[in-house]
């Protein structure tokens, strides 16, 4: 803690002037003083000391398991370091790897010290501060939150002991989480004060005036960083084609009078979701018929919703630097980079566009002009159907708030207005998912029960089972959404904001029903995969209300007025810094410590760099002519969309098959992808068509073992 000020107290403090808020616009006045206080250097041993005990600590504990581990390294790279952590040359470690506490000690301190002294040094050397000023009040500040972090073991050994195990399941479940929220506030301390000191001298008209250029620097880094991953992802044969490349399918065969279908679906795609907004891309993909297109747009999709969250935090915070802050959020938000490269490698999703459509339909929302807000509506319906789900409890709060609107927006709209147009989105909502799942999606599937009941199988076979399950037995639904699995859900959707959207808890609210449906989905319940595509933009909508609400929480909380400028610059350095932070051991970009990771499987090389199907695929490309018909495994089946026909060759029954396991009798070439990562054949005796029948022969093998390729003999 710093020292109380008092006037004899030594103090340094800048003040500066900033022009007034205007309704509507990012121009705000403000007077701040930034205050530093001299904390005594026993205070400054103590907590440093302290911090880096706990910290040295709390880390060789994880350490010492592999599970525990692997939140940071991967299991090879634990297994190099083992020697070196148990002071064992010859260690092969099992599950558990006896860490010796003062080598962890020693890395934390040169950590440490480094980390202190050129903290301080750049305090200082910014013009405000002296040396002993900063160098005492970087260590207290600083290192309170190494104590903050050592303290999860502490918290995991009383839950244990106590037998929580609900407890200790959830600290040991949200361990990156922990050190991300703790790296974030350390981050911020550091950042509060230095951007106070150097940067609130500068005037807001000229924040304003180059915030749009800082946001198109922002979106064009985002877009050239994934369109290069997606596009070395595609060249080397690492995009499946189910869920990903079958779009750019979608594209071709409806171009080529095959009908709106992928040779994957079980007949028209519409029977799989009501799902049309792809089809937006045919004017740029008659020009460029390439699957690479389709990743250029969506990245140039998620980018541009930059845009819309900065205008809703400008238009609430008044504070260009706040908006700008809650752009570099967005792109740094891993469940935003989840969508772009997922998990499984999936690169492209058209539940993408959606982001940046509903972040927009709810500026426009913000905005209050409902023309625009009513046009985002219709365009978010085409993404998917589940996004009924997001405007259903939309239109509630519509009409929920209907009586504040014409204040609070800005709008010339009357209060009727508003609560007609949210009772008309809510009912409108629910008729359209009901269209969609009952009549639409049935119909292409002639008559079929839709494919993604079966993700609530616990709750029923059909959707009427499922919501009569949900509204008759609220225990059984109770005690699917009670769990650690889904609380840990939630706090990966707002540790990396900071928290700062549960001070806008009515915004936040309105994901709260596509929320417990996904915490019901018993495929994927964590924001890597794609499912959670709606709540990105109402997590940021909630975190732009937020914002201004931090400091009023804070004074209401502390019974006395409090430094509003300062604490809304500080809950903006901690909506940026958290998504930087959560990033670090979760996003597969540059940014997480898996792409440098040597031994992980999202290591840069071993996905971006050369490798030797992408190079001997040009061989087998050669051999098969365009008009045949060829099937092939996953992740080499998207190379052939433009023949004939492509079909899938798996172990899954499919409709072209009949149903059964096996090519359809049309089939000119299988092509068989020996090293690709779920590869069930290495040798051409291991492919049932061939050894079991005489219809097939091995076309000679050119590509060092790389691919397998059958022709049908006529």
């Amino acid at each position: 803690m710093a020292a109380k000020l008092s006037p004899a107290t030594p103090v340094l403090h800048r003040r500066s002037e900033l022009s007034r808020v205007v309704p509507g616009s990012c121009l705000v006045k403000e007077t701040s003083a930034a205050v530093i206080a001299r904390p005594p250097w026993w205070q400054v041993a103590v907590v440093m000391g302290l911090g880096c005990a706990l910290a040295a600590s709390v880390f060789a504990t994880w350490l010492s398991q592999r599970s525990l581990a692997g939140v940071f390294v991967s299991a090879a790279t634990w297994e190099r370091m083992a020697p070196w952590l148990s002071g064992n040359a010859s260690a092969k470690p099992g599950d558990v790897l006896p860490v010796e506490y003062h080598r962890v000690l020693a890395a934390v301190l040169v950590v440490a010290l480094s980390a202190w002294c050129g903290g301080a040094l750049v305090l200082a050397r910014s013009g405000h501060h002296a040396w002993s000023s900063a160098v005492r009040w970087w260590g207290v500040r600083g290192w309170t939150w190494w104590c903050v972090l050592g303290a999860w073991e502490w918290l995991w050994v009383a839950a244990v002991t106590s037998r929580l195990t609900t407890v200790a399941d959830l600290l040991v479940g949200g361990i990156p989480l922990w050190f991300a929220a703790c790296l974030a506030g350390w981050l911020t301390t550091f950042l509060h004060v230095y951007q106070d000191e150097k940067l609130a001298a500068a005037e807001a008209p000229s924040q304003a005036a180059i915030l749009p250029r800082r946001l198109m620097l922002l979106a064009l880094a985002y877009t050239a960083v994934f369109v290069t991953l997606n596009w070395r992802l595609w060249f080397n044969l690492y995009i499946p084609h189910g869920d990903s490349a079958m779009y750019e399918e979608h594209l071709w065969n409806l171009l080529h009078g095959k009908g709106f279908r992928s040779y994957l679906d079980q007949g028209l795609f519409l029977g799989e979701h009501v799902q049309v907004v792809h089809l937006g891309l045919l004017p740029l993909y008659v020009l460029w018929p390439s699957h690479l297109l389709l990743e250029l747009c969506e990245s140039v999709a998620i980018a541009a919703g930059v845009f819309p969250v900065a205008w809703m935090t400008c238009r609430q915070t008044g504070s260009p630097r706040a908006a700008l802050a809650a752009a570099a959020a967005y792109v740094l938000y891993f469940p935003t980079q989840f969508l772009d490269i997922e998990i499984d490698l999936k690169t492209f999703r058209p539940e993408a566009f959606g982001i940046p459509l509903l972040l927009f339909t709810l500026d426009q929302l913000d905005r209050g002009s409902w023309k625009g807000f009513l046009a985002g509506v219709l365009a978010c319906l085409t993404v998917k159907e589940d996004y009924s789900l997001v405007f259903l409890p939309l239109g509630i709060w519509v009409a929920a708030t209907a009586r504040y609107a014409p204040r609070r927006l800005h709008s010339t709209g009357t209060s009727r207005a508003w609560l007609r147009l949210g009772v008309c989105l809510a009912i409108g909502s629910v008729l359209y998912l009901w269209l969609a799942t009952r009549v639409v999606m049935p119909w292409f599937r002639a008559g079929e029960e839709i494919h993604y009941a079966r993700y609530f199988s616990r709750l029923g076979e059909t959707p009427e089972a499922i919501v009569r399950t949900v509204l008759t037995q609220p225990d059984i639904v109770a005690g699917e959404l009670l769990t650690t699995t889904t609380a840990l859900y939630a706090l990966a959707l707002l540790v990396p904001v900071g928290g700062v959207s549960l001070f806008s808890p009515g915004r936040l609210a309105v994901g709260l029903p596509l929320f417990g449906v996904l915490c019901l989905n018993e495929l994927a319940r964590s924001p890597q995969h794609h499912f959670h595509a709606p709540l990105v933009p109402i997590v940021f909508w909630a975190a732009a209300g937020g914002l201004p609400q931090v400091p009023r929480v804070w004074t209401w909380l502390r019974r006395r007025p409090a430094d509003a400028p300062r604490l809304a610059r500080l809950a903006a350095h901690g909506l940026w810094s958290s998504a930087l932070s959560s990033g670090v051991l979760f996003s597969l970009s540059p940014l997480g410590l898996a792409f440098w990771d040597p031994g992980s499987n999202w290591n840069a090389w071993k996905l971006y760099g050369p490798t030797g199907r992408g190079v001997e695929f040009a061989k087998v490309a050669a051999k098969i002519p365009r008009s045949a018909r060829v099937a092939s495994t996953d992740f080499v089946h998207p190379r052939f969309t433009h023949h004939e026909r492509s079909y899938d060759y798996s172990g899954y029954a499919r409709r072209v098959s009949g149903y059964e396991r096996r090519v359809p009798d049309d089939t000119d070439f299988i092509v068989i992808d020996c090293t690709h990562p779920y590869s069930q054949y290495r040798r051409p005796e291991d492919v049932p068509e061939y050894h079991q029948t005489d219809r097939w022969e091995l076309v000679p093998d050119d590509t060092n073992g790389y691919y397998i390729v059958l022709k049908r003999r006529r």
